[in-house]
């Protein structure tokens, strides 16, 4: 019986999803790598707690063939952190195509007995989908990164002005912090 490659995708979503938990965290240095794997309270760690909660859920909405938008929030709460880190735009977004490896590397002789590269040809373009969306995530992290980072430069410099009796008239709402906050 041939099966289609939903069918083992869903057969194997557990394996698959842990080993590319595992793989993103593969990416931070060692010392970071281990603590993530190894806590698993989500207070202790909340960044593999989303992590994990992020890789589950876009791996379902990607199975399931829902639309993308269902899975951004996921999407945006890995994003968020690795923009926090100052990943680079290249390995910030390189968990995404982790999971090809991931998938290949895990259903590679299922792939070949039931000939279904033309489905993981469809599994692979919803995966660069997913990563297009995730850099332009990853963009508007930035410059909201930029721009807060902005903002609190002015601030000090005012204060400090103010402190030194350099100045006295701009009022200081000109120079209060916007309330940006990463809602994507």
């Amino acid at each position: 019986m041939n099966m289609t490659l939903k069918d083992l995708l869903e057969k194997r979503r557990s394996a698959i999803s842990t080993k590319w938990f595992d793989a993103i965290i593969d990416t931070y240095p060692a010392d970071d790598s281990g603590f993530l794997k190894k806590q698993k309270d989500r207070f202790t760690n909340p960044v593999g707690h989303t992590f994990t909660r992020g890789v589950e859920s876009i791996l379902e909405a990607l199975i399931g063939g829902e639309d993308m938008n269902d899975s951004i929030p996921f999407l945006n709460d890995i994003i968020k952190v690795r923009a926090i880190q100052n990943f680079a735009p290249s390995k910030a977004i390189e968990f995404i195509f982790l999971l090809k490896k991931v998938v290949r590397e895990e259903l590679e002789k299922e792939i070949r007995q039931n000939q279904i590269n033309d489905e993981l040809l469809g599994f692979e373009s919803k995966i660069d989908d997913l990563a297009l969306i995730a850099f332009d995530i990853y963009a508007k992290c930035r410059d909201q990164l930029s721009e807060l980072k902005t903002d609190e430069l002015k601030r000090m410099t005012f204060s400090l002005l103010k402190k030194a009796n350099l100045m006295s008239e701009i009022p200081a709402q000109e120079f209060e912090h916007k309330d940006l906050n990463f809602n994507i």
